[in-house]
């Protein structure tokens, strides 16, 4: 007979021939590439496509507050006293707050070094301002935020789609389990878990139109910015690029460093959800996927339940350096100084306003636009300039999002003793077999037989138990 190990091993190699365009990863570029060619060839047509970018998000965030509130939840609850989740929260902010700020800083000098702006002037015409969305959309500042991140009512949390407001409704509801007696905890809890799992499910089935969404959403980009505005402002995106490059690699990069990781090989482990991530320029497009991969590594659930949602809500550092680099590109295209000072008014100020931002398409446009209205100097009808190109640009910062969490959940775990450090390194050694291993776990186990009927042991499997009419029930 042989033993669970050898039959894992037989059943490996059928995985590994698996077709390399049948992965989601690789159909998502295919559909990318797609989506640029109709862009570009059919622009009246690609207009149309937007629709289908749309349907698509819009399925993915039906499912995304409920998993965001069942996981902070599940990862206050396994915590099993308030103490040691608070600790783990309060250092995850400090992490947030530290990390936002060298974003913010790195973008303001790589806007000052490349003299973003300053060559644009003609590009600055009213005309271009009715098609930016408009940042009058309520209130600013800190009694705003204030308001912003309470809902009105539990439901109001999921129906509004402000993940702050979930992930604050979901730690009070964490905190209040902890008070209750430990066998009702446990009844909870187990409710909680299968429910979560059923909004896995229904995630894991709308990810397979991943590839229609990200085709929709590239294809209506192409066609709507067209070749004019795309040469226009392509320096400023070739540039955005490269600091979002030096971000990742060098600053991420060094903080791996130091927490003992390697940062290529966690971007190899999340490769399918970065990928999709740059189709549909969607941080939440990623999020179902990354909570089960980083917890199935070897993350504590109390880690990627605290971390992860928290970190869409606080650690956009893409955001960051999206808003420090564009607000002095409509500063330096009207001709408004901004000297030091300045600068260091508007970091406050953007510091404030980038929290809590919309991880949707779009929310950081919004945000940015919200803030060139709080410098009180600025020109809101500035932000139409960069709307044409900003899907270009919003890939880019929903990729440094979304990796920046995960960075973040990985040097969290490891520093507050939240991760098995062994499996994580053995799994990041060589992802792909870590990846084939603990799927097939996940799929119910059945014998392999041959055309006789018999195992791949040589034994014969045993007949099923025959019933007459009489005795089946």
């Amino acid at each position: 007979m042989r033993s669970q190990e050898q039959l894992l091993d037989a059943a490996s190699p059928p995985a590994a021939r698996k077709r390399w365009y049948r992965g989601l990863g690789a159909q998502v570029v295919i559909a990318m590439a797609l989506g640029v060619a109709v862009g570009f060839a059919f622009p009246g047509f690609a207009v149309n496509l937007k629709i289908i970018g749309d349907l698509f998000l819009a399925l993915i965030k039906a499912g995304v507050a409920p998993l965001v509130f069942f996981t902070v939840v599940m990862g206050i609850a396994s915590a099993g006293d308030l103490k040691k989740a608070s600790r783990l929260g309060f250092l995850a902010l400090i992490y947030f707050e530290v990390v936002s700020t060298v974003a913010l800083l790195l973008g303001l000098v790589a806007a000052n070094l490349f003299g973003v702006g300053k060559d644009a002037g003609s590009l600055t015409s009213g005309a271009d301002a009715a098609q930016a969305p408009s940042a009058e959309q309520g209130e600013h500042g800190v009694i705003a935020f204030l308001k912003g991140i309470v809902p009105d009512n539990f439901v109001g949390a999921f129906s509004s789609g402000q993940l702050l407001q979930v992930v604050v409704v979901a730690v009070l509801f964490g905190i209040g389990l902890l008070a209750l007696k430990p066998h009702l905890q446990d009844k909870i809890n187990a409710g909680l878990e299968v429910v979560s799992e059923a909004f896995f499910a229904f995630v894991n089935v709308v990810m397979k139109l991943a590839p229609i969404g990200a085709f929709g959403a590239i294809a209506y980009s192409v066609g709507t910015s067209g070749s004019k505005m795309l040469l226009a402002l392509t320096e400023l995106v070739l540039q955005y690029w490269l600091v979002v490059a030096v971000f990742v690699f060098g600053v991420l990069g060094l903080v791996c460093l130091i927490a003992g990781f390697n940062i290529w090989r966690i971007l190899r482990y999340v490769r399918v959800e970065m990928t999709l991530v740059l189709g549909t320029a969607s941080s939440e497009a990623a999020l179902p996927g990354l909570l089960k991969k980083l917890t199935r590594i070897g993350c504590s659930k109390q880690s990627v339940g605290l971390v992860i949602p928290t970190g869409y809500a606080f650690n956009l550092d893409g955001t960051s350096l999206y808003m420090s680099i564009c607000t002095l590109f409509v500063a330096n295209a009207y001709g408004i100084p901004m000297g030091i000072p300045e600068q260091l008014g508007l970091l406050l100020i953007m510091l404030l306003t980038s929290k809590g931002a919309a991880t949707v398409s779009g929310g950081t446009f919004v945000v940015f636009a919200s803030t060139v209205a709080a410098t009180g100097n600025l020109p809101v009808e500035g932000t139409a300039v960069l709307f044409g190109v900003y899907r270009f640009m919003s890939m880019a910062t929903a990729f440094c999002n979304t990796f920046g969490n995960v960075v973040a959940t990985f040097v969290l775990a490891k520093w507050c003793k939240e991760m098995d450090v062994e499996k994580v390194q053995r799994a990041l050694a060589d992802p792909t077999a870590f990846l084939a291993l603990t799927e097939s776990e996940d799929l119910p186990r059945q014998p392999e037989t041959d055309p006789a009927g018999h195992r791949p042991d040589g034994a014969a499997l045993p007949e099923p138990a025959r019933t007459s009419p009489s005795t089946a029930k």
